[in-house]
This record gives structure tokens, C-alpha cells and sequence, in this order.
């Protein structure tokens, strides 16, 4: 989930001057590590063969994928695409429209369900998984394990959701370990705010289905019993985006329920503050500090589904709205998580750049979306109005947090690259994503498909095209064409996804072996704009480099001109490789096919190059 785009827009421009006068720790990337990437997979997607794609289709009509479409074959290709960690979009119990009352699992109400197959985001049971997902749903949690422990032997780590903001309107642990109770199970519901209630309450209104707007209807109209715009909840709770209205707007995310943290309702925090000084201090000084202290009722319950799903296997989590949750909440979850695992990888959602640095520091994050500042502006690029000019002022404000900035060109939320109301040609996501790759130490982010072209077109059902459907069944034709009826070998590509897919291939398995990437980071794009006749804005070119790696990276974010230019590479930038005058041979990292030499005159380099449309060069410079 995330904010409005208008919301987010206006965020941006009123926290830039604020971000850059924040308390700045350095960013200090762990040592003798690599590049880290996550590959995204919207788990009911993946393995799914069927391409039938009927809006608001039903499983039977439009088929889902299983863990066990997860076979030793596809791990091992994507493995092979330069990936270190898995994130299983959708696996935690979420609601979904279909009928498995025979395994005890009460059906759920179309009314708050968005879509047919339900949002990943609306968890009903924490301690079980979708049993969409389980060839057979008895066994779903043990065909889980299996998964877990496939992607491990094919070398890869496990991420998982954990949706701490808010649950289904419907939660209902199934199978709670002995000792856990539900969420609300012990709530005063004739209070609105109890510092140990779970959820926020509306003592004396009953909870109204939104009045559905714009021709909507729940499953598109198709009958159900349940759909009858009605759901039994009195008294009504706050909703998951924070509305306090007993009848949310359809705009809401009616589908949820707030949880309540100890922040009262008019913002105040019914729990200890976290002292300033502890933004300097590690994991385990955080978890000194709150071991001992009486907390929130919902804060215990997070951390007891956080440390179920690491004994289980688990090697991180992905935090879904990270920022809607007090930061003192992160810093009682993540220090416990880092004391029973210290490489657990910790990803959020946070979209107010005003909040990263206390997300990062107080809230013991690994890793935040950068959304905000080097996605938006890409996408500004791609799209045709934006100039390569910011990237490098975007990169130096951020500085001191770059290495716990995950970048990503898609994921759920967004719009697919290929889409028309993107790029509308996966092929100008290659000079981006190379920028986005190589320009940090930061992890980098593929959403499945991406490196095949999808478009995100299909209509599904709930919400429109655009991007792939996390709420129905559905088929995600280029993907598709790679799992090639589940032989996982591409085989039903046509050679420009082939190429692209090898492009990505080739890009990814460079950025997780180079120790230049996890070095220094130096733009050099201004000093070519000053200096370097037919270089312009819609090229972006910086060095990275460590003691035993120097490159040189340009990118051409134009699909339709040429540049030709002798390329500079500034004193200082040479002084600091400790590089003679003379020739030095340069090795084109990415395809390998051109070759090229440095010429240093006077301590200054110069390179002759032609950059074709959409190009990158990854130079390696020999000594």
C-alpha cells in the first residue's frame, strides 16, 4: 500500500529543506559485502498457467499459482538473474473471496474484500498462510516450509509481509499458538482508545458498508450471499488509512482495521520516548532499553508474529506503511528481531522523506523505499520531461542514509515500465535501471516480469490496468511466456524479451559481484556538462570505485539520439585512483564487445565515445 500520489507530491516539496537539515549520521554499508537484490513475486501469480483473464474471473475460470509452482528449476533461474533474496508478495492468511469452510476457515464477506482473490494486505490470520497457495490447503503451512527451504538450497533468502498497521475487518486466527490471542480479543469496546485496546473504536455506530461509487460492485455484480452491503460490526472500528467515520469512503481502506500502538487520538503517545542519543546506538542497546518496560498490548503481538515466522524460516520482512506506526514501536520490533537473527533483512514502505532518517536511525530499519527522491525522478526521466541534472543533487542530499535506500523501477504498487501510462516501452527501463543498479550500495528491487516487458494490461477486476492485480486471479502474460508451462526456461519469448531478460541478467550478476559498488560513489555528470561538447541532460555519468575496482558509468536516457563526445574523467577523480598520464585499457563491463582506452594528459582523462539511444556503459578501468 501507499499514499496518494497528489499527498505524496506535496510531502516532497514541503520536507526537502527539512530533510537537509536533520542531525546526519554517515552511512557506513557493511563490510566485505556485496550488492544485495531482492526479487518481488506476487506468489499467487507466478507459477499460474492459465490465460483465460475474465475480469473478476474465479480461481476455477482463471487459475492461481501454488508454492509448489516454485520448483528447484524456476529458484534456480532466478538465482541465475543476479538475485540474493525472494520477497513471497501475499503469503501471511489474507481474505479471499472463496470457499474453504472445509478446513475450517470461515468464507469472507464481499463487502470487505477488495477483489475476488483479496489484498495481500489484509491479513486475517498471522500465524497461517494462504490457502489459495497450498496444492492442499490442509497442508498449506507445511508446503510453505517446503518453499522456505527450496529457495534456501537454491542460495537464495526469504522475505515475507508483515502488515503492522492494520488487519482485515474480518481477522480470525485459525491456528494461534498456545498462549495467543487474537487481536481485539480482550478489547474495551465501549472505549474509543485503551492504551491496551488493539483496535480504535465508535461506541454506539454500528459499521456501514462504503457506498459504492462509479458503477462498482462487489465481485462485479456476480452473485454471492454475502454480498449484500452489510457487515456486522458494532461497534465500528477506525479504518486502516485512519478514518474514524463508521462508514468509510470507498476510497478508504474500508476492507481494514486501524491497530492502536498506544497513540491516542489526539496524537499523544501513552508509552516512553525514545532518548535522542539512541539514534547513535545499535540493535541491542534499543533492546536494552525497552526489555524491561510495560508496553502497548499490539506491540507484544507483533513481535511474537515476527519471531513465529524467523523460527519458521523466515530471513526478513518487507513492513507494509511503515511510517503510519510510531517510530518507537520499530525500534521494540526490529532490535528484538536483529537479537534473534542480526542478518535478518528489514525492509519498509515510508514515503515521507522527513521521516527517513528517524526510521533509519531510531527505527532500526535495514532498508527504506526510495521512492520519493531516485524513483520519481527517473520516472520524470523516462517519461520525457525530467532531466539527468537532478539525480546527482538527489544523490548528494542523500548521502548520508544512500546504503539503506532500496531502489526498485517496480513493484506492486507502481505502474508497470511498459505500461502507457508509464514509459509505454519496457526498453527505456534499461538506462534506469543501470542508474538505479549501480549508482549506490543500496540493495536493488525486480518485480517479476519486469525483465520480460509485462505491461501490466489485463483487466482483472478490482482497481484498473496498469499494473499487475494484487486483488484478483489472473494470468501475467510475458511472465508467462518465460515459466513456458512451467519449464522455467523462457521458451515462449519473442527475442526482444529474450534480450531483455539478458540485459537484466547480465546487469544484476555484475552489481552483486562488484566491490566498486559497496566503494565510493563521485558524480562527474556536471563537470561533462561544463566542459564536454554534445553532452547534455539526458545523460547521466558518475565513478564508483574500491582499492581493487574503478568504473565509469554513463547512461543515454534518450530513445532517439546519438551522442558522440571525448568524455572527461576530472583531476581530482584521477588523483584519487592514483592513475599516471598515458593509456589505460578500458573493459566494457555489461556486453564485453567494446573496448576502449583512457587517455590521461596532464592528470586529466579523456575518452572518445559514441553513446547510441537508451545505452549504458559500465567501463572497468585496467591499470
Amino acid at each position: 500500500m501507499k499514499t496518494n500520489g497528489i499527498l505524496t507530491f506535496f510531502i516532497v516539496l514541503t520536507v526537502l529543506s527539512s530533510c537537509k537539515q536533520q542531525t546526519k549520521l554517515k552511512s557506513t554499508p557493511p563490510p566485505m559485502k556485496k550488492k544485495e537484490v531482492v526479487y518481488q513475486v506476487f506468489t499467487r501469480l507466478f507459477g499460474n498457467t492459465n490465460a483465460t483473464n475474465k475480469p473478476w474471473g474465479t480461481i476455477e475460470e482463471n487459475g492461481v499459482g501454488k508454492f509448489a509452482d516454485f520448483s528447484d528449476k524456476a529458484l534456480s533461474e532466478i538465482k541465475a538473474l543476479g538475485v540474493t533474496h525472494v520477497w513471497y508478495t501475499g503469503v501471511p492468511h489474507h481474505a479471499v473471496i472463496n470457499d474453504y469452510t472445509a478446513y475450517g476457515i470461515s468464507n469472507d464477506d464481499p463487502d470487505v474484500v477488495k477483489g475476488r482473490a483479496g489484498s495481500p494486505y489484509a491479513v486475517k490470520d498471522y500465524y497461517n498462510v494462504n490457502p489459495d497457495l497450498a496444492v492442499d490447503p490442509a497442508n498449506r503451512l507445511e508446503e510453505f516450509k517446503d518453499l522456505i527451504q527450496r529457495t534456501h538450497q537454491a542460495g537464495l533468502k526469504v522475505i515475507i509481509d508483515i502488515v503492522p498497521n492494520h488487519v482485515a475487518r474480518n481477522y480470525e486466527g485459525m491456528t494461534n499458538p498456545e498462549g495467543v490471542t487474537d487481536f481485539g480479543a480482550s478489547d474495551d469496546t465501549t472505549k474509543v482508545y485503551d492504551v491496551n485496546n488493539n483496535f480504535y473504536y465508535i461506541p454506539g455506530k454500528a459499521f456501514k458498508v462504503p457506498e459504492w461509487q462509479d458503477g462498482y460492485l462487489p465481485l462485479g455484480g456476480d452473485e454471492n450471499r454475502l454480498a449484500d452491503s452489510k457487515f456486522e460490526e458494532n461497534p465500528a472500528k477506525w479504518t486502516g488509512n485512519g478514518s474514524r467515520l463508521a462508514q468509510p469512503h470507498f476510497n478508504d481502506w474500508y476492507e481494514t482495521v486501524k491497530i492502536n500502538y498506544g497513540v491516542r487520538p489526539d496524537g499523544t503517545k501513552d508509552f516512553e520516548q525514545l532518548p535522542e542519543a539512541y539514534r547513535q546506538k545499535n540493535y541491542k542497546a534499543h533492546y536494552e532499553f525497552w526489555k524491561d518496560k510495560t508496553l502497548p498490548d499490539s506491540w507484544y503481538k507483533f513481535k511474537n508474529i515476527a519471531q513465529y515466522w524467523l523460527d519458521f524460516g523466515v530471513d526478513g520482512f518487507r513492513f507494509d506503511m511503515a511510517e503510519m506506526v510510531p517510530v518507537e514501536f520499530w525500534s521494540y520490533l526490529n532490535s528484538n528481531i536483529k537479537m534473534k537473527n542480526p542478518d535478518a533483512f528489514l525492509l519498509a514502505e515510508v514515503y515521507n522523506t522527513s521521516l527517513y532518517r528517524d526510521y533509519i536511525h531510531q527505527g532500526k530499519m535495514d532498508y527504506l523505499y526510495d521512492k520519493v527522491e531516485l524513483y520519481d525522478s527517473i520516472k520524470h526521466i523516462m517519461k520525457g520531461y525530467g532531466w539527468t541534472d537532478h539525480i546527482p543533487v538527489m544523490q548528494k542530499g542523500m548521502a548520508d542514509i544512500e546504503h539503506h535506500m532500496l531502489h526498485f523501477l517496480e513493484n506492486h504498487d507502481e505502474q508497470r515500465i511498459a505500461s502507457p501510462d508509464f514509459a509505454g516501452n519496457a526498453q527505456l527501463g534499461k538506462p534506469a535501471m543501470v542508474v538505479s543498479a549501480t549508482i549506490s550500495t543500496s540493495p536493488t528491487m525486480v518485480y517479476f516480469g519486469q525483465e520480460v516487458g509485462e505491461p501490466g494490461a489485463e483487466d482483472a477486476g478490482f482497481g484498473s490496468p496498469t499494473r499487475t492485480s494484487i486483488f484478483d486471479y489472473i494470468g501475467v502474460p510475458h511472465h508467462q511466456r518465460w515459466v513456458n508451462n512451467k519449464k522455467f526456461d523462457g521458451g515462449q519469448l519473442s527475442e526482444e524479451e529474450k534480450s531483455l531478460r539478458d540485459f537484466y541478467k547480465r546487469l544484476l550478476n555484475f552489481t552483486i559481484n562488484s566491490e566498486a559498488l559497496m566503494g565510493e560513489y563521485q558524480e562527474i555528470h556536471f563537470y561533462n556538462k561544463d566542459n564536454t561538447e554534445g553532452y547534455d541532460h539526458r545523460v547521466l555519468s558518475y565513478v564508483r570505485w574500491s582499492a581493487q575496482e574503478k568504473l565509469i558509468i554513463l547512461s543515454n536516457f534518450d530513445e532517439h539520439k546519438n551522442y558522440s563526445f571525448n568524455f572527461k574523467v576530472p583531476k581530482d577523480v584521477i588523483a584519487k585512483w592514483q592513475l599516471s598520464d598515458g593509456e589505460h585499457p578500458l573493459t566494457e563491463e555489461l556486453y564485453g564487445k567494446v573496448k576502449k582506452n583512457m587517455v590521461i594528459d596532464n592528470g586529466q582523462g579523456q575518452i572518445q565515445l559514441e553513446l547510441e539511444p537508451l545505452q549504458s556503459y559500465i567501463f572497468k578501468v585496467g591499470n
